[in-house]
């Protein structure tokens, strides 16, 4: 009965650690899936923002455009600012006020943005961690098994050891083999999980001060133009001044 159970625990362990291996590959693929179109979304996105004519252009293209992460944190910005603009007060502390309140609320969008981002990571950290003591737990009892099963035969030849105890040795190896991809991609999605996040924290960023050189308007003249556009045409124009 104790030898039986044995070889059960150890059979269901090598089950169990299949299973964990099985969903350590979906995890993986669902997130090269789930980034690279994020990446690419983001990246069409924002060319295209950068490209409006005015401020009422690039609030029109945040409602229209494909969904990404940065499609939703636009969003969300102009309607800050529409519900903004329904109190308009001129002095400093409001500007202030106005300029905390997005701030605020984009910051938590890109937080949200970065729980999606985050999704099945802590699963693959918990495989990764767990995965080799569950096929430590399996060899450990199928270690006992063969010890049980040698006991019954009353040999302890190499032959007769050799072959019980290399089986239970397996659900080890097998647990290692299951931890190693999963610790691997835990650490490649959380670099590229992080360029990400450090992406949507840049145009957030760019939002509010140009949220800022606008005065918080929604309808405006002012042309929305990629700060690295604006950075390139500073450089520019100071070296028209140098050779001038």
């Amino acid at each position: 009965m104790t030898m039986d159970l044995n070889h059960l625990i150890h059979n269901f362990t090598l089950i169990t650690l299949v299973a964990l291996s099985i969903t350590t590959w979906a995890v993986i693929v669902w997130k090269l899936i789930q980034l690279n179109k994020a990446k690419k979304a983001g990246e069409t996105f924002v060319e295209g923002f950068w490209k409006t004519k005015d401020l009422t252009d690039a609030a029109r293209y945040s409602k229209t455009a494909a969904q990404s992460a940065q499609q939703r944190i636009a969003y969300q910005h102009f309607a800050t600012l529409s519900e903004l603009n329904d109190n308009v007060h001129q002095d400093l502390n409001h500007t202030w006020s106005r300029q905390d309140l997005l701030e605020r609320v984009l910051t938590k969008q890109v937080k949200n943005e970065r729980h999606i981002f985050d999704k099945g990571l802590a699963l693959l950290a918990s495989i990764g961690n767990s995965a080799p003591f569950i096929g430590l737990f399996g060899t450990v009892f199928g270690i006992i098994g063969a010890l049980s099963a040698i006991a019954a035969s009353g040999s302890a030849s190499m032959d007769v050891v050799a072959g019980p105890i290399g089986a239970a040795l397996v659900a080890t190896g097998i647990g290692i083999a299951v931890a190693v991809p999963a610790v691997l991609a835990y650490n490649f999605f959380i670099r590229r999980t992080k360029i990400l996040g450090s992406e949507l924290d840049d145009f957030a960023t760019d939002l509010v001060n140009f949220a800022q050189k606008t005065g918080f308007h929604v309808t405006s003249n002012v042309t929305a133009v990629s700060p690295a556009k604006t950075e390139q045409a500073v450089i520019s124009s100071a070296s028209k001044g140098v050779a001038a």
